[in-house]
């Protein structure tokens, strides 16, 4: 059922744009209070990071209208600062096309290391990557992991003479720009502040969310989770929280995962091996100090050049 072909959306899925109005709206209101109401916007602007990277996997999946430039503009703003749209698309779509979830060989997705490349690591960075098996280890260090692993793995891949992604960063460069105009002209707010108030506890809070939704395993579907979450962590993840669903039917809007999941919630936990969780109290409960599993992917393949390119979309 993975990897099921693109579905043609109705012209204009209207709850998806709803959704991409209120994230814009609620990004420029909050960024223009953000410096007389500091304490305020910081849970906000988390709010609205992950919001518009959960809109950003919408847009990636064909949603909300037929049209792929449309979309593309709809989902390319670069909020988060990091990535860039093009980049992410190609390695999100990589993700769910490769029939070996959390390799970090195959998956661009995975938070894992070969048993190579951690023979490699250093006292630090297997410290670090400890850590980040434990849930406060990835809300607290993960978004810094994440991103500079990513910038690593471009800067490699330019310094080794491959400029495929040049384009998608040239384009990110400038929205980027206008980006920092508006904060810093409009807005009054410095680079670092936004940063701190919304861009890392954006990716902390997209890093809940996949900390959750893989696990290596012997069968792709018994490495998807699904996280029973409540309505306000089930909305900034726009239902990504019931992951194996989304797997076997990429396709399927955000708003019509629920009613996919619960009629025949024995089916997916069935195919999934009982990968569920009941709220994310329950997986801070089990993980909050402890390591969901080890650094070191059990079953990849050797790689002299195996980093992880992406580790925060999911």
């Amino acid at each position: 059922m993975l990897g099921r072909p693109v579905r043609r959306p109705r012209f204009i899925e209207w709850p998806t744009l709803i959704v991409a109005l209120l994230t814009y709206g609620g990004w420029g209101a909050v960024t223009l209070a953000a410096a007389n109401h500091p304490w305020v916007t910081m849970p906000l602007g988390a709010f609205l990071i992950a919001w518009h990277g959960s809109l950003q996997h919408e847009t990636i999946h064909g949603h909300p209208t037929r049209s792929r430039v449309f979309n593309t503009l709809l989902g390319s703003l670069p909020l988060a600062l990091w990535i860039p749209y093009g980049i992410y698309r190609d390695l999100h779509l990589a993700h769910h096309r490769t029939s070996s979830l959390t390799d970090p060989v195959d998956d661009p997705e995975s938070f894992y290391v070969t048993a190579d490349e951690w023979q490699r690591a250093g006292a630090l960075r297997r410290a670090i990557l400890r850590a980040n098996t434990t849930l406060v280890g990835r809300l607290t260090l993960g978004p810094l992991v994440c991103v500079l692993g990513f910038f690593g793995t471009e800067l490699r891949r330019v310094l080794k003479g491959d400029t495929r992604h040049v384009r998608a960063w040239l384009l990110h460069a400038i929205g980027v720009a206008v980006m920092l105009a508006w904060l810093e002209l409009v807005c009054k707010l410095s680079l670092a502040q936004y940063l701190v108030m919304f861009v890392y506890p954006g990716i902390a809070l997209t890093l809940l969310r996949s900390f959750a939704e893989h696990r290596p395993a012997p069968t792709n579907a018994h490495g998807i989770g699904i996280v029973e979450a409540g309505p306000i962590t089930s909305l900034v993840f726009l239902n990504n929280n019931l992951h194996s669903v989304h797997h076997e039917s990429p396709a399927l809007p955000w708003y019509e995962l629920p009613a996919r999941y619960w009629p025949r919630r024995s089916e997916v936990l069935a195919r999934n091996g009982g990968f569920v969780f009941v709220g994310y109290g329950a997986v801070f409960a089990r993980f909050a100090f402890r390591a969901k599993d080890a650094p070191i992917h059990p079953h990849a393949s050797p790689s002299p050049d195996s980093a992880t390119s992406l580790v925060a979309a999911g």
